[in-house]
């Protein structure tokens, strides 16, 4: 441990050295000012923050007569309708005016919502456009986001994008971006062309796809996006520090003078059919013929009430695999629809752990984050596999102050996969100005007498850059062989400061040893847990021409055991992130680690290798490197030595992508492990393979091809898709898993599906 310590004053006496002797003007932005042209936006005096929002005030005009969507904006109604304008920018030169202005109008009619859009730009040659994709990456092209405040609560909202070839984006949010769910789907259009002095977008937003207070005067929150993505440049028509994003709708402007709207009916069927032809072990199953229904019925103007029957997923991508070179569970994301819907109503607490082990440092406390609702464990084996679902129900939305969701769902019984019963009930309270308090109540049933409950509170504050959330939660179950000691409880209280300057965030959690959540995703139990973030931002004046951002930072993720206060794992990072003008970044670092391994495991099924019962300590040294992800060509590559456990480790990651314009992509990550362990010694391979095809922005291809060595396995899953009407979609979906040993075919389906939204 010497060496450590030597080489912890070393960097540490480097961070002071930086703060004390960077120059840089007080907001820490650089001092150069683009001159100004007929088609750059004016200068403006220095920024108050705390009244610009009030200046920025838009009326909503109705139209004078019909709105052709098609990107022209050539209308009457347009050119009486007054403007948004002078854009300023919040990155990478805060408080100054955009390189090239942006004009928007707003018009309405008794169906929807119109924005005509057009965005300056001297050389509209030289614009980024990499995906026509559903939901695209809006940091990788040039583009214009929308978030709407219907409400006018300034806490929630919804977040509508586009490029200029017409990719569209949609998303929820709630409490300004605690909770962003990128997979919800509204009704809308937009139509875009490009001219000699910039592009144009004409977006259409039917009122029946947003939830609004019914009520004849409207005033909604409003606030505009551009990025000009080869300068790497955000600007915002109501203006943002540099910390926030388009997420902060309580420092949004406002469009007023809606008259007479009144949101549609809500109500939509979509109905779905669907055959499948498979193949288990060289085996051919008949062809199974599955058919079900979705209904949405909007109760108020807030809460939304869903039904499905006989629930289907067939069409979902495959998970991306991973290699497990931990004790604990690997955690998977959710990508089923109906689950991701308002899924961010349902999420309890805050983000724990979205510091510890976090960047590119690697480490970590292994899985430390507990999430008291995963919705995973619904419909899916332990192993991933589909369990059929029979039907469900959900109601979720918002009314007055208050935030409401109720999920349901049966789970038919499956080989060895009993039929359980599924209920979560969620209630949170919008208080103070932008905090919450609020309760879950899990509950599992399933035949006979098991049984499985969970009740939890919670509370978020936020006092402007400082956050503060705590939870406690108790399980209730049958005894089911947990352990005779210890407790049922799960708690957590921290905090997290964020400035222009300055990062702080630290947190104690507690798991206890008979804490039992089927509903749940716990990775650890009988621990208490103290993790944190400390760094500074970092804006060198002098290279600015090259480099925007450096971020030295310290993280710590340390577990004890509540049974007798020994340590479990104890992880520390000293990293240093350098993020650069064109969107390329890199890191280097070390993670000195302390593991105590209570019991023996195996970290290579492969070849049986395993990590005795022991304590270990040992330091992983390691350098990060990503280029420009808005290029043609890019990489991202990870390389890390050191001490692993009683043995050594070599590890490398390295994933070129290639986008040879918007309609095509493709993309390759290859990790390596090299290990050597006394038991024995392996090489880890996962290679994941991903390639896009974008016929337009309604008809797509889509492949992941995946190799992983720890079960020899090759598989595929291919989708073409086809939008043949909002909201409706025909799947044909290959899937097939391979043994990369024997060449063996274990698996293949066929499947085709077609959906059909009515709405009303």
């Amino acid at each position: 441990m010497v060496g450590w310590h030597a080489t912890s004053c070393t960097v540490a006496s480097a961070f002071i050295l930086v703060y004390l002797g960077t120059p840089s003007n007080a907001a820490g932005q650089q001092q150069t000012r683009p001159q100004n042209s007929p088609t750059r936006a004016a200068s403006s005096p220095p920024i108050d923050y705390d009244t610009a929002r009030l200046e920025r005030r838009l009326d909503a005009v109705r139209a004078s007569g019909p709105v052709a969507l098609d990107g022209r904006l050539d209308e009457p109604s347009w050119r009486d309708a007054p403007m948004a304008t002078h854009f300023v920018q919040n990155d990478p030169r805060e408080g100054e005016p955009a390189t090239y202005d942006t004009e928007v109008r707003v018009l309405y009619d008794n169906e929807a919502i119109y924005f005509g859009v057009f965005a300056r730009d001297e050389e509209p040659g030289r614009l980024t456009i990499n995906d026509l994709k559903k939901d695209f990456n809006t940091n990788n092209s040039d583009g214009f986001r929308i978030v709407l405040d219907t409400f006018h609560d300034a806490r929630n909202g919804y977040v509508f994008a586009t490029n200029p070839a017409g990719a569209k984006y949609d998303a929820q949010m709630a409490n300004e971006g605690r909770e962003r769910n990128a997979d919800w789907d509204g009704i809308w259009d937009v139509a875009t062309q490009v001219a000699e002095t910039g592009w144009y977008a004409e977006i259409r937003i039917p009122f029946r796809t947003l939830k609004f207070e019914n009520r004849d005067d409207q005033t909604w929150g409003l606030n505009f996006e551009r990025k000009l993505r080869r300068a790497n440049e955000d600007s915002y028509w109501s203006p943002l520090p540099r910390i926030y994003d388009l997420d902060r709708v309580s420092m949004a402007g406002t469009v007023e003078g809606f008259q007479g709207l009144r949101p549609g009916m809500n109500l939509r069927f979509k109905p779905y059919a669907a055959t499948t032809s498979s193949t288990i072990l060289g085996r051919r199953t008949s062809g199974e013929f599955d058919a079900g229904l979705d209904v949405k019925y909007g109760v108020t103007s807030g809460l939304v009430w869903d039904f499905t029957v006989n629930t289907d997923f067939s069409q979902v991508e495959a998970d991306e695999q991973q290699i497990n070179l931990t004790r604990f569970s690997l955690f998977f994301p959710e990508k089923r629809d109906f689950f991701l819907e308002n899924s961010g109503i349902f999420q309890f607490g805050t983000n724990a752990g979205q510091f510890g082990g976090g960047g590119q440092g690697g480490g970590g406390g292994g899985g430390r984050e507990m999430r008291l609702f995963f919705s995973r464990r619904i419909g899916l084996s332990e192993a991933g596999e589909p369990v059929p679902i029979l039907g469900g129900t959900r109601l979720t939305g918002r009314q007055g102050a208050f935030s409401l969701g109720v999920i349901n769902i049966q789970q038919r019984e499956a080989d060895a996969v009993a039929a359980s019963n599924f209920t979560a009930l969620r209630l949170r309270r919008d208080i103070l100005a932008n905090s919450d308090i609020g309760a879950m109540l899990l509950n599992k049933e399933q035949g006979g007498p098991q049984f499985n409950r969970v009740a939890g509170v919670d509370a978020n504050f936020r006092f402007g850059d400082l956050n503060v959330n705590a939870y406690l939660a108790k399980s209730f179950s049958r005894d089911t062989g947990a352990p005779a000691r210890g407790n049922e409880f799960a708690s957590r209280a921290g905090f997290n400061y964020q400035s222009r300057t300055w990062q702080a965030q630290a947190g104690h959690s507690g798991i206890g040893e008979r804490f039992n959540d089927e509903m749940g995703f716990v990775p650890r139990w009988g621990i208490h847990n103290f993790d944190g973030r400390f760094g500074r931002q970092i804006r060198p004046a002098v290279f600015s021409n090259w480099l925007r951002q450096m971020q030295p930072h310290y993280e710590f993720d340390v577990f004890t055991r509540q049974r007798d206060g020994g340590l479990e794992t104890s992880y520390n990072g000293f990293h240093w992130n350098f993020n650069f003008q064109d969107g390329s970044n890199a890191e280097i670092g070390f993670n000195p680690m302390i593991e105590d391994v209570p019991e023996a495991f195996t970290i290579s099924n492969a070849t049986g290798t395993r990590v005795n019962p022991g304590r270990y300590e040992y330091t992983e040294h390691f350098a990060f490197w990503r280029t420009n992800e808005a290029a043609l060509l890019s990489f991202n590559t990870r390389y890390a030595v050191g001490n692993f456990y009683d043995g050594y480790r070599r590890q490398l990651n390295f994933g070129p992508s290639m986008r040879l314009n918007e309609k095509f992509n493709a993309s390759l990550n290859l990790q390596l492990n090299d290990i050597s362990l006394p038991t024995g010694a392996f090489v880890s391979k996962l290679v994941t393979t991903r390639v896009n095809y974008n016929f337009n922005t309604k008809m797509f291809f889509n492949a992941l091809v995946q190799y992983n060595s720890d079960n020899h396995q090759w598989t595929s899953n291919l989708r073409f898709n086809i939008i043949h009407r909002p909201l409706s979609d025909f799947f044909l979906v290959y899937n097939e898993r391979r043994d990369e040993r024997t060449g063996i075919l274990q698996s293949r389906a066929v499947i085709a599906k077609m959906t059909y939204l009515m709405a009303f």
